[in-house]
C-alpha cells in the first residue's frame, strides 16, 4: 500500500491558515476541480480527481482528471490533442475543491461536444419554466 504525498488533515486553522497541502477527497476519493483558462479567465470545465490525479497533475504540470462515468484515471488531451498545461494551481479555503489554471492546447476545445467550454449553454427563467439557450462563443 501506498502513502499519500499530502499532508495529514489538521484542525480547522491549519487547514485554512497553515502552509501545508492537505487536500479533502470525499467519501468516493474525489475533489472537485474548476478548470480555467489563464488567458481569458473562462471556466472551461468542472471534472473530478482522484488521488493519482492531482498527484500526476502537480508532478508533470498537464492536468489529470477521473472519468466518474468511465471509472479510469485520463490525461486531458490524450484522445482530443486538447492537453491542459496548468500555469497555475490553488485549492480554496477548507481544501476540498481544487482551481487549475491552465494553457488549452490543440484549437483550445475543453468540451467533449467540441465546444471551446463545457459551459455553452445558458438557464434562462420562463414562466412556463426554466429553458436552456445555447451560447456560442
Amino acid at each position: 500500500m501506498t502513502t499519500s504525498p499530502f499532508a495529514p488533515r489538521g484542525d480547522k486553522r491549519s487547514i485554512e491558515e497553515g502552509d501545508l497541502f492537505a487536500p479533502k477527497f470525499d467519501r468516493d476519493g474525489l475533489i472537485v476541480c474548476v478548470t480555467t483558462e489563464h488567458r481569458t479567465g473562462d471556466i472551461l470545465m468542472v471534472a473530478y480527481m482522484n488521488e493519482e490525479a492531482l498527484r500526476l497533475t502537480i508532478e508533470t504540470g498537464v492536468a489529470h482528471y477521473w472519468s466518474r462515468s468511465r471509472n479510469q484515471l485520463w490525461r486531458k488531451g490524450d484522445t482530443s490533442g486538447q492537453v491542459q498545461s496548468v500555469v497555475d494551481m490553488r485549492t480554496d479555503c477548507d481544501q476540498d475543491a481544487i482551481q487549475l489554471v491552465v494553457e488549452a492546447g490543440g484549437d483550445g476545445k475543453a468540451c467533449h461536444t467540441g465546444r471551446r467550454s463545457c459551459f455553452y449553454r445558458k438557464v434562462v427563467a420562463r414562466q412556463d419554466g426554466a429553458h436552456l439557450v445555447f451560447t456560442e462563443g
